[in-house]
């Protein structure tokens, strides 16, 4: 590749990458390109999530993902039928364990309420009308507007219509190597000229934006999350998506079931720490970072009681049958020869604010000059994706 030239350069070529090249696209800006070091699209986290499209009940008022959870629902879901793209509206009901649990419960209700989501707090009798082989203490919260889609499926219409504008171009197998003054990326392929860039690149964001002198507050621990599914047999006992009412101040959601659009039901993830940003299988992926990992792991559970009691609990599910007993508990049928090893797996690159060593729940965007930074982009971040790109532009234009 020769040295190019470009007016806006995106760095990440996952779902934010790609719906803010689409916004801009849509506002008739031209010559944009997006690079990825992946020769392959999707392949990690907007290729590897659950496909959920969340309602908006889990995040706290004020925050971007409650800001645009609502709306980015709505988009993608249009996006999807419009393209004629798998959608299913299958709803999700989040249930209590214990009469503990409902405090949360009725949290969950007011976030929602606040954040304009759909949410339903129902008794036992409807849930079993919803969810029969669910269990829930007194009450359950219905979102019925929580859908599945396929993000690969979606990652791969949205390549082929920026490429067709004629506005985008895509560059695959091409990595951030380093920043020339103001305006100059270096790749492996050569240099690029910009006058905007956006920071898309997921889990390596933080360090690409402590290249341009930023974010030098934060760090990455990476989770690896692993599921399970039902086989097809037992896949009758869940209808949609069955959630537990989280720990609020755990950034995770626990165990929980959700139906995919081609009808196969997974039960995860497990949030376990990941020895490195692409840690997928047990050994994979180790390099020069993973004891800088392992040492932030250390003092993370050291002084922050949370995400010792988080990190603690989350990985004794790696065992079989401390999994099983959290499903379980959604499910009361459910038996241990329902469920089957799954080669689904994901990384979680959870941003972390060192000073405090307090774990970031929302997203980050950092602007300085004609770049911009966006961290933290995780869970709702697919969901989110078509609101927060407007977001995204209308800062990049101002």
């Amino acid at each position: 590749m020769k040295n190019l030239n470009c007016d806006i350069l995106i760095i990440g070529c996952g779902i934010t990458g790609l719906t803010i090249a689409r916004e801009l696209a849509e506002r008739n800006f031209e010559n944009i390109i997006i690079i990825d070091k992946e020769s392959r699209i999707g392949s990690h986290a907007s290729g590897r999530n659950s496909g959920v499209l969340h309602s908006g009940v889990y995040y706290s008022a004020g925050s971007l993902k409650a800001r645009f959870c609502v709306e980015g629902n709505r988009l993608m879901k249009e996006y999807c039928i419009e393209n004629n793209l798998p959608i299913k509206n299958i709803g999700k009901v989040i249930v209590a364990a214990d009469e503990k649990r409902l405090e949360n419960l009725y949290e969950l209700k007011k976030r929602a309420d606040h954040a304009g989501a759909v949410a339903k707090i129902i008794d036992e009798k409807q849930l079993a009308e919803i969810e029969p082989n669910a269990f829930t203490f007194e009450k359950a919260l219905f979102c019925p507007d929580t859908s599945v889609v396929s993000p690969l499926q979606i990652l791969e219409h949205l390549v082929d219509k920026l490429k067709s504008s004629g506005k985008v171009t895509i560059k695959l197998g091409t990595s951030f190597k380093g920043l020339i003054g103001n305006s100059k990326v270096v790749t492996n392929y050569g240099e690029i000229k910009f006058k905007k860039i956006v920071n898309a690149a997921g889990a390596y964001a933080e360090k690409i934006a402590q290249v341009f002198g930023i974010a030098d507050q934060y760090n990455i621990i990476p989770f690896k999350g692993t599921y399970k599914k039902l086989k097809k047999e037992s896949s009758k006992l869940v209808n949609g998506n069955i959630y537990p009412v989280p720990d609020l101040d755990n950034t995770f959601l626990g165990v929980h079931f959700t139906r995919s659009v081609d009808g196969t039901v997974y039960a995860g993830p497990t949030a376990i720490p990941a020895l490195s940003r692409e840690n997928y299988g047990m050994w994979e992926k180790l390099d020069k970072e993973t004891l800088k990992i392992l040492f932030r792991d250390g003092i993370l559970i050291l002084l922050n009681t949370s995400f010792r009691n988080a990190a603690l609990n989350e990985a004794k599910k790696y065992l079989n049958h401390y999994f099983y007993k959290e499903a379980k508990t959604l499910v009361p049928k459910l038996k241990p020869g329902d469920l089957e090893n799954s080669n689904k797996v994901g990384i979680r690159p959870q941003l972390v604010h060192w000073p405090t060593k307090k774990l970031v729940m929302d997203y980050v965007v950092l602007k300085d000059g004609d770049s911009i930074h966006i961290l933290n982009a995780i869970s709702p971040g697919f969901t989110t994706s078509m609101a927060f790109s407007k977001f995204i532009v209308d800062k990049l234009e101002n």
